[in-house]
C-alpha cells in the first residue's frame, strides 16, 4: 500500500504562500529532530530561493542527543542555512531564533527600522504550533498530537522588526520516497485514520528491528531481539493484552502500541536517519 496524505486545504495553502513570498524576507523550517531529511518538505526550497532559512529541528528530547548535534552541524554548513535544536524547554527560543535570522540577512536588511516578514513552515505535527507560541509569548496557535490541527494562514506581529506568518503544515502532493513516507507515518506526521495502522506497524516494527534492536528489548524485557515482525508484535500483544479469548493476537492494537510507545518516547530517544557522508 502506498502511503500518502495531503487533505484539500494544503492545495490551498500552497498557492496563497506562493503569493506572499514577495514580501517575505527569510523562513522558518520545523522539522521533526528524529528525522531531520523525511520532514522536510521540497516546496520550501522553491519558496525559500534564495532567502535565509532558520532549520528548527524540534523534539529534540525524543530524538538522539549526539545525531543531533551531527545535524545540526551539516545544515548549517549549507548555504544562507543556521540550525538549532528545540526541545520541551523552550525559554529563549523567540530570540535565538531572530537573532539567527538577523545573522543571515543581507545588510540591507538589517537595519533596526527595516520591518521584516517571516514564514515558518514544516510538516504537519513537528510542534510548529507549540514553538509559534513559545515565540510569541502567547498562546495564539492551537496545538494538539494529531496531524493538521492549523487551517490557514496568519499572521503575527513578534516585535517592532518582525511579523511572522504562520502556515498550516504542508505535505508532499505524492510521496514518492515511500522510505521518508514510513518515518513520516511512524512519527504522526501522516494522519492516523489516512493509513493503514496495522500494517505501519508492521513496516515499523521491520525497521526498528533493523536499526534499534536493543531499544526494543530494554522496552519489551527481551533478551534478545526475536527475528521477525511477526514475533516482536506477538511479544508487544501478550505484554499489553491484546489478546483474544482464544488467544489470538490483536495486531491493530499491537501495532498501535509499539507506533504509540515510539511516538511518545517510551523507546528511548531515537534518531532514524543518519547524517549524509
Amino acid at each position: 500500500m502506498p502511503i500518502s496524505w495531503f487533505p484539500g486545504h494544503m492545495h490551498k495553502t500552497g498557492k496563497e504562500l506562493r503569493k506572499i513570498m514577495s514580501a517575505t524576507h527569510a523562513l522558518i523550517e520545523v522539522r521533526d529532530a528524529r528525522i531531520p531529511s523525511a520532514s522536510a518538505n521540497p516546496l520550501l526550497d522553491v519558496l525559500a530561493e534564495d532567502r535565509p532559512v532558520v532549520i528548527i529541528l524540534n523534539k529534540s528530547d525524543l530524538a538522539d542527543p549526539e545525531l543531533t548535534r551531527d545535524w545540526e552541524r551539516y545544515f548549517s554548513a549549507l548555504p544562507r542555512r543556521a540550525c538549532i535544536s528545540s526541545g520541551p524547554d523552550k525559554q529563549s527560543i523567540n530570540e535565538i531564533i531572530l537573532g539567527q535570522l538577523d545573522r543571515l540577512l543581507p545588510e540591507e536588511f538589517t537595519g533596526k527600522q527595516a520591518r521584516k516578514q517571516c514564514l515558518i513552515f514544516g510538516v504537519p505535527n513537528v510542534g510548529k504550533s507549540t514553538l509559534l507560541n513559545a515565540m510569541a509569548g502567547r498562546k495564539i496557535a492551537r496545538t494538539g498530537n494529531e496531524p493538521a490541527v492549523t487551517r490557514s494562514l496568519q499572521r503575527i506581529r513578534l516585535n517592532d522588526r518582525w511579523t511572522l506568518v504562520d502556515s498550516p503544515g504542508m505535505m508532499q502532493p505524492r510521496l514518492d520516497d515511500q522510505q521518508a513516507a514510513l518515518l513520516l507515518a511512524l512519527t504522526g506526521t501522516i494522519r492516523q485514520t489516512a493509513i493503514d495502522v496495522e500494517e505501519i506497524g508492521w513496516l515499523g516494527a521491520e525497521f526498528l528491528l533493523a536499526h534499534h534492536p536493543k531499544s526494543l528489548c530494554k522496552r519489551y524485557n527481551m533478551r534478545e531481539a526475536p527475528n521477525s515482525a511477526e514475533e516482536l508484535l506477538e511479544i508487544i500483544a501478550h505484554s499489553v493484552g491484546g489478546l483474544s479469548k482464544k488467544g489470538g493476537v490483536n495486531w491493530t492494537r499491537a501495532a498501535e502500541s509499539l507506533l504509540n510507545d515510539f511516538r511518545s518516547g517510551k523507546l528511548g530517544p531515537m534518531t532514524l536517519e543518519q547524517v549524509p557522508r
